[in-house]
């Protein structure tokens, strides 16, 4: 009989996406002047903003809580023949949720964008994207073939395409409230795919 945690873990990736996109667009209303088209998602939990924490708690910290469950869950679901690449992956993609649970625990500050406060929220970001990119792409590369995960290997390499392009390129050609939330929405969605695969 399975336990009621590992039913609820097929919901993990959809939960956190929820979590996410309630987060951003409720404490989005509740600031004046916030723009979700100009504005970064930092904005919400920055220091000195009203409720940043509780935008920190809901929309970083959770949301990357529920996606490091999805993470641990997908790495021991793997196939017994799955190689190094796919383990190694997994093990990446965990790494980039802890990241971006850190960006609720290191909040931007928006007075000063060089500080050590606003670095730190920095390195979480770095950390989120550069883990998820190679991560989903190793992931992707090692689970090639194996039956049932098909969806979850065009669904990892797409993700780690469009979140290096929002990270790397996008601002370029679009505001920068719309760059990023195009990297945010493709691995929420990514996370949504992978607490499902293989099952």
């Amino acid at each position: 009989m399975p336990i009621p945690s590992s039913r609820l873990l097929p919901l993990t990736g959809v939960a956190a996406a929820i979590a996410f996109t309630c987060a951003v667009l409720g404490f989005g209303l509740a600031l004046s002047g916030y723009s979700q088209i100009g504005h970064p998602v930092a904005v919400l939990g920055a220091k000195g903003v009203p409720h940043a924490l509780g935008f920190n708690l809901l929309g970083f910290m959770l949301t990357g809580i529920l996606a490091a469950g999805t993470a641990l869950d997908l790495r021991h679901r793997l196939p017994a023949d799955a190689g190094w690449p796919a383990r190694v992956g997994a093990q990446l993609l965990l790494l980039s949720a802890l990241g971006f649970a850190g960006l609720g625990v290191l909040p931007l500050d928006p007075e000063d964008l060089h500080n050590d406060a606003s670095s730190l929220h920095a390195t979480a970001w770095l950390l989120w994207w550069v883990a998820f990119v190679p991560g989903a792409a190793l992931f992707a590369l090692g689970m090639r073939g194996q039956g049932g995960w098909r969806p979850t290997v065009v669904a990892s390499v797409a993700a780690a395409a469009v979140v290096l392009f929002s990270a790397l390129l996008a601002v370029e050609w679009m505001p920068a409230g719309v760059a990023q939330r195009l990297g945010y929405a493709a691995w929420l969605l990514w996370l949504c795919v992978v607490s499902r695969a293989g099952r």
